[in-house]
């Protein structure tokens, strides 16, 4: 089997049919050779500071400082004084690490603590949070223990890879993202076949930077007698009057059935939540593998309650990331340049063609600006595009720099709207 390089994914690689996995490999490895030979690899570059509106990236061993459009960190709290103290009080008291898991002694007082600080942020009780090593487990640990092969799950196109693995074990259905009636159409034929049906959601969905229909989903889920299960990793401190998210925007925060998310994109740190009803949550402390068997956050999780007070003690930063995202995404639309219907920190611009994305990626890179060039299976394979993620710490000179280098680019490229 012969794969076109030029026209190839990182998806292409996954499976050849009659490559054991030494011969996958290779020819994996000289794909990215061929990548790196033209400009190509904005993958896994190494990063020598902190999450900021820049990084010192080493590059052929030479450190040089970009403009960073890779980070999630949308309120810029991994680099807040407060929430850097506060991390630093926890390792000084507890140590780097909890050395077990929650079930046999890695449950700590501070884990309690941002299981109780989650809750009351939410308006919900302190029961009702489990706490998770990463966000990607929080999904995929909760929904494997969950649904079983007597149930399905009926997932938005457009949710996370965590939320796909975690149904590897039950029935699955997806429906065009935000097609309420392709959704009813599934809901409508489950009714009386599985046993559990649990629709799955983003707040703010990763690709697109776009938000869910989830009024609209809550009350066809309530018709049809299933669950719903929202994901707002990409929404709280973007969203709501007081950035509690997507669900804060439309009034439903008492109203899904599970919250998931991070704390690695606002909360300025490393871990997951899940919220539930006590007894489901509960449930999951107790049958969750992931949950179980995997050490719990280390101490600089500290961090994580100081950065949720911050929210509501600073919403200056809030307010300066939106003020950064009309800034950023009205210099992009009035070049011309299709950034979709996002309406979040990411904004993505849209490209189609693959190599041209890979083209925009280094010369983005050459002028001293790291994005992220998306492509297969991540979005369709005709809708490859260059996402960026806007923070609070950019500043002006920042998303001026980077307009300025699009406007290059689109006069060479010609990449706007027809």
């Amino acid at each position: 089997m012969s794969i076109d390089f030029t026209t190839a994914t990182f998806k292409d690689f996954e499976n050849i049919p009659g490559y054991d996995i030494a011969q996958r490999a290779e020819y994996f490895y000289e794909f990215l050779e061929h990548m790196k030979s033209r400009g190509h690899m904005n993958y896994r570059l190494k990063n020598t500071s902190g999450a900021n509106a820049t990084l010192n990236i080493n590059i052929a061993n030479h450190d040089k400082e970009y403009i960073s459009f890779v980070s999630s960190d949308y309120l810029g709290f991994t680099q807040h004084p407060k929430v850097i103290q506060a991390a630093i009080e926890g390792l000084e008291k507890y140590g780097t690490g909890t050395g077990a898991s929650p079930l046999i002694g890695g449950y700590f007082d501070y884990h309690n603590a941002i299981e109780n600080k989650i809750a009351g942020f939410f308006g919900r009780n302190e029961d009702e949070v489990v706490l998770f090593t990463t966000g990607y487990s929080a999904n995929s640990a909760t929904l494997q223990i969950l649904m079983q092969k007597e149930d399905i799950a009926i997932l938005d196109m457009g949710v996370h890879a965590s939320v796909h693995e975690g149904c590897a074990f039950t029935n699955k259905k997806t429906f065009p993202h935000n097609n309420l009636e392709a959704l009813e159409h599934i809901l409508k034929v489950s009714e009386n076949t599985y046993r559990t049906k649990l629709v799955i959601v983003d707040g703010v969905y990763s690709q697109e930077g776009d938000t869910s229909r989830a009024k609209e989903i809550c009350d066809l889920v309530k018709k049809y007698n299933a669950y719903l299960m929202v994901d707002d990793a990409h929404g709280v401190g973007v969203l709501g009057k007081t950035g509690r998210g997507a669900l804060e925007n439309d009034g439903l925060l008492d109203k899904v059935d599970f919250i998931t998310g991070t704390s690695s994109k606002t909360f300025g740190n490393l871990g997951g939540y899940v919220i539930a009803n006590k007894k489901i949550a509960s449930f999951l402390k107790f049958q969750s593998r992931q949950h179980i068997f995997s050490v719990t956050a280390p101490p600089s999780s500290f961090g994580i309650l100081k950065a949720i007070d911050l929210i509501d003690e600073e919403p200056f930063w809030q307010e300066k990331l939106w003020d950064n995202i009309n800034y950023f995404k009205n210099g992009l639309n009035d070049m011309g340049l299709d950034t979709g219907i996002t309406c979040s920190a990411i904004i993505p611009v849209k490209i189609g063609d693959q190599n041209k994305m890979w083209d925009i990626g280094r010369i983005l890179l050459e002028h001293g600006v790291y994005t992220n060039p998306i492509m297969y299976p991540a979005v369709a394979r005709k809708d490859a595009r260059i996402r960026m993620t806007v923070t609070a710490r950019h500043e002006k000179e920042h998303l001026d720099k980077t307009l300025n280098v699009f406007d290059d680019i689109n006069k060479k490229l010609h990449i706007a709207k027809k």
